[in-house]
């Protein structure tokens, strides 16, 4: 089917997150309403697609699991894991941003020489057993990294879960932008705490909230996402720290997910790049995308770790990470440290794919960054598009609601620096050629 623009109607419709008709397979013109809104953010499927309650006694007790897997089904939004096998077709899937972990195998000697007794397992969580040496030495280099102490977590999500809710102490409210991870919407509703969210990258939205609401409450904590995954954009960072220059109670959160190796000189994120580390109260970076490991750790003051570490859940009641993947992320990072001219080149491609889908197909992407969203529209229609691109030679996935909203179905192309611009240049033909 062409190419073909969307109306300006269409397109406000889809900034809103409302109801529309299906798209009929044509790729949105302009940027699609992209993450959806508190429901979606929390629940697999909405409740109208809940599967009904059991009329008759005798009716089996997985019915109702049964209904709701064909419900997603005909929805077009079941999901499996993929095959391990995707023969030769270029990786567009996952968030090995650098290629570190394409290229592990490079690394492994230095690491068996280096870290030789690292075991395979904790056996019990970090506050239940002596202290494990690459744990404390994983910590300590990234608190020299960025000046300020850090303490290690299991995943980004436990990161995000445990601390928002342990942040959580009377009179506070959490403001989040609308488009952070689902982890961080998990941990605001598990703390009790009051929260509200503002419209996505909107400083303007949000001084407003803070002017209405500051004299209630003794901490506002702002919360926001350095990169999007969805949509590959950028936080405004500057404003947030003005906001919280003019307001002393407010605090910022910042998570740097999609930040962390790929930003800044030394690949700390983008807090790194604006040199603004220090203007946020806490940064949350995830060791297994850019990383090319696994696990989390948060930056933060003495104090705050101190009290992270009395009171944070999932870091309490969690098997810490094992010691080799403490001791494989601290080779990483030291080598992520030297790769700024990959984190370049990454910008170039990315800057290079947004500009040619403009160039060639009149397509407007939101990406500023690695992330760089095709807006699609149609469930349906994602699923086939995601078959045209590996029948062309790349893996990539249709992405759709609860992850986006419903009318914002995408295929997400996650670029990395192993890449070239003769393969963007084939991947934007093959973009072309979807009929």
């Amino acid at each position: 089917m062409a190419l073909k623009k969307k109306s300006k109607s269409s397109t406000a419709a889809s900034a809103a997150g409302s109801a529309r008709p299906k798209t009929s397979g044509r790729l949105r013109r302009r940027h699609a309403s992209r993450v959806s809104q508190d429901k979606a953010d929390a629940a697999p499927a909405s409740a109208s697609s809940a599967p009904a309650p059991a009329e008759a006694s005798c009716q089996s007790p997985l019915q109702g699991y049964a209904d709701f897997i064909t419900g997603l089904e005909k929805e077009h939004r079941l999901r499996r894991i993929p095959s391990e096998d995707a023969g030769d077709r270029i990786d567009m899937l996952s968030n090995d941003y650098l290629g570190l972990a394409a290229e592990a195998d490079r690394y492994l000697p230095e690491f068996h020489e280096r870290f030789p007794d690292a075991r395979f397992t904790s056996s019990a969580s970090r506050l239940l057993s002596r202290a494990n040496r690459y744990h404390s030495e994983l910590e300590d280099y990234l608190g020299r990294l960025y000046d300020r102490p850090a303490l290690l977590l299991n995943s980004g999500y436990h990161a995000n879960v445990g601390i928002i809710q342990a942040l959580a102490l009377p009179g506070t409210l959490f403001l989040a932008d609308k488009l952070v991870h689902a982890s961080i919407i998990d941990g605001l509703r598990l703390s009790g705490a009051d929260f509200k969210r503002f419209p996505h990258n909107d400083p303007k939205r949000l001084h407003r909230l803070i002017a209405g609401l500051h004299g209630a409450y003794q901490r506002i904590i702002i919360i926001a996402e350095a990169i999007y995954s969805m949509d590959g954009d950028m936080a405004p960072l500057h404003e947030l720290v003005s906001l919280k220059a003019e307001y002393p109670e407010v605090m910022l959160y910042l998570d740097e997910a999609h930040s962390f190796g790929v930003r800044g000189p030394l690949g700390l994120g983008l807090a790194e790049e604006f040199g603004l580390i220090d203007s946020f109260d806490i940064i949350i970076g995830t060791l297994g995308k850019a990383a090319a490991s696994a696990g989390a750790f948060a930056v933060t003051s003495p104090v705050m770790k101190e009290y992270l570490l009395n009171t944070a859940r999932s870091f309490i009641f969690s098997t810490a990470i094992s010691p080799a993947q403490a001791a494989w992320s601290i080779l990483m990072i030291e080598k992520i440290t030297q790769l700024n001219d990959r984190r370049l080149h990454l910008q170039r491609l990315s800057r290079h794919m947004v500009s040619e889908l403009s160039r060639r197909l009149n397509f407007e992407s939101p990406a500023t960054t690695q992330i760089v969203p095709l807006i699609i529209g149609d469930a349906a229609e994602a699923v086939l598009m995601a078959g045209h691109m590996a029948a062309g030679g790349f893996d990539a996935l249709a992405i759709r609601r609860p992850t986006v909203a419903a009318g914002s179905e995408r295929i997400r192309f996650s670029l990395n620096a192993l890449l070239s611009e003769k393969d963007i240049d084939r991947l934007i033909s093959l973009i072309g050629r979807y009929r």
